[in-house]
C-alpha cells in the first residue's frame, strides 16, 4: 500500500488481482481499470515526485506507469457530486521531439511513451446519453482552434489534444508529402478548454509551456512558428493554383470527349492542355521516388523546408527564411506563366469553340488562403 506524497487521504493498494484506489483514507476502494490495466498481481508501488506518475511493478506483466495522478488528488466529494467538471492536471510541456532509432518487430515488449500532446481530464457523474458532447479548444484571443472527440462514459475521462494547427492543404502529386501531414505546433500560452453538455458550458484554462530542457527562448519559438506558418500558407497557395490548373484541364477534357476523333479542333484543345500540364509539372513531381528519380519540384522543396522547420522549434536560420522567400518567388513565376497562357492562348481557343457551337472554357478564379494563427 502506498500513500500519496501530496494528499495523504489518497491511497494506492497493490493486490493479487490488480490496483485499487481510495480517495478517503481507505474507507472505500475502487479498482483501477484505466488503459485496460489487467487484474494482475501488483508487487510494488512508487510515486515519481517530479512528474506525479505512479509506477507499478507487476508479476508477469512488467512495469506499468500511470501518467499524472494529479486528477486523482483533485477528486473530492463535492466534485464527485457534480454532473460534469474539469479536473486539474499537471502543467503541460511541449516536449522536444526525438527521432531516429530502429523499427521494432512484434516481439519487442516495450510500452508506449507519454503522448506528445496535452492531456485534458474531465469527470462525468453519469454517462452522457443524448445529444453531442462537445469539447473545444480556444486560443488566447478566443479563436476556435480545435474540436475534440469527447468520451461519453462516466467517471474520469482523458482526451488528447495535439496542440497543433490543422495540417496544410498540399497539392496532389505522385507521392505523399510526409511533412505536410502535420500542422505547426502552437505557441506556448494560456488556452481555454470548453465542454458543452446538454446546453451547460464548462470551461477551464490550460497552461502550455516550453519543455524544461529547451535551450531556446519564447521569442525563438515564435520565430519558428511564424516561419512554419508562412510555409503552411505557401502550401495553401500552391494548392489554390493547382485547383485552377486542374479545373481548367477538366474543362478541356470535357470538350475533348465531346469531339469526333478526326475533328481538327481536338488538336487545338489537346495542345493547350499540354501547355497547362507543363505548368503543373513545375509545381509537383509526377513520378514516385522524389530525390531518387531527380524529379523534385516546388511542392517537394516546400515539404522539405516545412519538415526542417518542424523538426527544431528554436529560432530558424537565415537560410530557412531566405528559402521561404525563394520558393514564394518561384510560385509567383509559375502563377504568372499560367495567367499568361490564359491571357494569350485561351481567347483564340474560346473563339474557335464558339464558332463550332461549343461552350467556351471558363477557368476557375484565383482564391486566397488564410494563415490565421494566435
Amino acid at each position: 500500500i502506498k500513500e500519496d506524497l501530496v494528499k495523504p487521504s489518497l491511497l494506492f493498494l497493490g493486490t493479487e488481482f490488480g490496483l485499487w484506489v481510495s480517495i478517503d483514507q481507505g474507507k472505500s476502494w475502487a479498482q483501477f481499470k484505466g488503459n485496460h490495466f489487467p487484474a494482475v498481481a501488483v508487487r510494488d508501488l512508487a510515486i515519481q515526485p517530479r512528474d506525479n506518475d505512479l509506477v507499478l511493478a507487476t508479476h508477469g506483466r512488467g512495469i506499468w506507469i500511470i501518467d499524472d495522478i494529479t486528477p486523482l488528488r483533485a477528486l473530492t466529494p463535492e466534485l464527485l457530486d457534480q454532473e460534469v467538471s474539469f479536473v486539474s492536471a499537471r502543467p503541460v510541456q511541449q516536449r522536444i521531439e526525438g527521432s531516429g532509432g530502429w523499427a521494432n518487430g512484434d516481439a519487442v515488449f516495450v510500452g508506449n511513451n507519454p503522448p506528445d500532446a496535452a492531456v485534458i481530464t474531465y469527470y462525468q457523474k453519469s454517462r452522457h446519453l443524448f445529444g453531442k458532447l462537445k469539447l473545444e479548444v480556444l486560443g488566447p484571443s478566443g479563436r476556435l482552434i480545435d474540436d475534440l472527440p469527447a468520451s461519453k462514459r462516466p467517471g474520469l475521462n482523458r482526451v488528447i489534444w495535439s496542440m497543433r494547427e490543422k495540417p496544410p492543404r498540399v497539392p496532389p502529386a505522385a507521392q505523399i508529402a510526409g511533412s505536410g501531414t502535420r500542422g505547426p505546433r502552437l505557441l506556448p500560452g494560456v488556452y481555454t478548454v470548453r465542454l458543452t453538455k446538454a446546453g451547460k458550458v464548462s470551461e477551464t484554462k490550460l497552461n502550455v509551456g516550453l519543455d524544461r530542457r529547451a535551450k531556446f527562448s519564447l521569442a525563438d519559438r515564435k520565430a519558428q512558428f511564424d516561419a512554419a506558418m508562412k510555409v503552411r500558407a505557401l502550401f495553401g497557395d500552391e494548392s489554390a493554383l493547382m485547383d485552377r490548373l486542374l479545373g481548367t484541364r477538366a474543362e478541356l477534357a470535357r470538350i475533348v470527349a465531346s469531339l469526333l476523333e478526326d475533328d481538327p479542333l481536338k488538336k487545338n484543345v489537346t495542345d493547350f492542355d499540354a501547355k497547362i500540364d507543363n505548368v503543373r509539372k513545375k509545381i509537383v513531381a509526377t513520378t514516385e521516388g522524389g530525390a531518387i528519380t531527380g524529379e523534385e519540384r516546388l511542392r517537394e522543396h516546400t515539404d522539405q523546408l516545412y519538415g526542417a522547420l518542424l523538426s527544431y522549434e528554436g529560432k530558424p536560420g537565415s537560410y530557412h527564411l531566405g528559402y521561404i522567400d525563394a520558393l514564394r518567388r518561384e510560385l509567383q513565376d509559375i502563377t504568372k506563366e499560367f495567367d499568361q497562357l490564359l491571357a494569350t492562348d485561351l481567347p483564340g481557343l474560346n473563339d474557335t469553340l464558339r464558332s463550332k457551337g461549343q461552350q467556351p472554357i471558363t477557368p476557375p478564379t484565383a482564391t486566397g488562403t488564410s494563415s490565421a494563427a494566435e
